[in-house]
């Protein structure tokens, strides 16, 4: 039984967010910014069939629960707006997102666990997340943003049936020296993109750090098995920018039939990769000599997970209340 319900027959949260964004980009803030909404240590969750509009930061921010259902959401922000991320999955287990349009001034879906050796001696991953028929417009940032605070960990991610306009990159993972922890596991299918800066970007340079807590310049993040499958995209800038850590690469990275459209202005070199490897088939334009060419009867190297998630299971529930 879910012990958190935050439920709406679309009924909206307004955030009054221009007043801050205003004092923020002023420099006029004494303290953070507040979320829309944000749990914290909470099992059985829903948040659904709601409108959030205009949120001074993130809208949705889980952190450290189990059991999270958030479907039907409308999230809604002036894509010129600071940080006003969709929904952040934060060191969260078995989590479900599901059926719902995003615009924003940052990343979509941001997944995180946690900054540098706060995060890692936390050690509570994001793990068994879906992403499910979401929609995204973002022209600065991620469709799915994974990191840069990832040093808990993040792994079993599995999205599908995504749909990308005007956003910078289609799937991102960011992190650097000093983030340890790993994110592995991740699995994307039957993305349709348009209007694109990257279809694929990671970069291991990322090098903004807790300016309280510090951090460790040995511990070096894992990122291994990121997995694509089945993609469209149309005027595109640059296919991929991949960019690991130099004696830390990023392995395991499988690419497999995705045909991108590029635009008028594309660049010339459409994939940049440094420190990584893994395999790819059936990629148009074609993958650098990093990832391997399979040949096209290979499009199953990098097939999406078969078996189903606990959170899949738990079907969503009405709360209704009369004055």
């Amino acid at each position: 039984m879910f012990m958190s319900i935050i439920s709406g027959d679309n009924g909206t949260f307004h955030g009054q967010g221009e007043s801050w964004w205003k004092k923020y980009r002023a420099g006029e803030l004494k303290h953070e910014r507040p979320f829309l909404i944000e749990l914290l240590f909470s099992e059985n969750v829903q948040i659904s069939n709601l409108t959030l509009i205009d949120s001074p930061n993130w809208n949705i921010h889980p952190v450290y629960c189990n059991n999270v259902i958030i479907q039907g959401i409308t999230i809604l922000a002036p894509v010129t707006s600071p940080n006003t991320d969709g929904i952040n999955p934060d060191s969260c287990t078995n989590t479900r997102i599901e059926d719902c349009y995003i615009v924003s001034g940052d990343d979509c879906v941001a997944i995180k666990s946690g900054l540098d050796k706060a995060g890692i001696a936390f050690g509570m991953p994001t793990k068994h997340l879906i992403i499910r028929h979401l929609t995204c417009i973002s022209p600065t940032s991620a469709v799915i943003g994974l990191g840069s605070e990832m040093s808990g960990g993040i792994q079993d991610v599995r999205a599908e049936d995504i749909v990308a306009i005007n956003s910078e990159s289609g799937v991102r993972i960011k992190t650097g020296i000093g983030r340890g922890g790993f994110v592995k596991d991740i699995y994307v299918r039957r993305m349709r993109m348009n209007t694109m800066r990257w279809v694929f970007w990671m970069t291991g340079k990322y090098n903004l750090h807790d300016s309280s807590g510090g951090y460790d310049p040995n511990a070096l993040p894992v990122i291994s098995n990121i997995n694509y499958l089945d993609m469209v995209a149309e005027n595109v800038t640059m296919a991929g920018s991949l960019d690991g850590i130099s004696g830390d690469p990023f392995t395991g990275l499988c690419i497999s039939n995705v045909t991108i459209g590029l635009a008028r202005k594309a660049k010339k070199l459409q994939w940049n990769c440094t420190d990584v490897g893994g395999i790819s088939s059936g990629v148009v334009p074609k993958t650098c000599q990093l990832l391997k060419d399979q040949g096209s009867d290979k499009r199953a190297a990098c097939d999406f997970p078969q078996d189903i998630l606990p959170i899949d299971d738990v079907k969503l529930k009405n709360c209704y209340f009369k004055a």
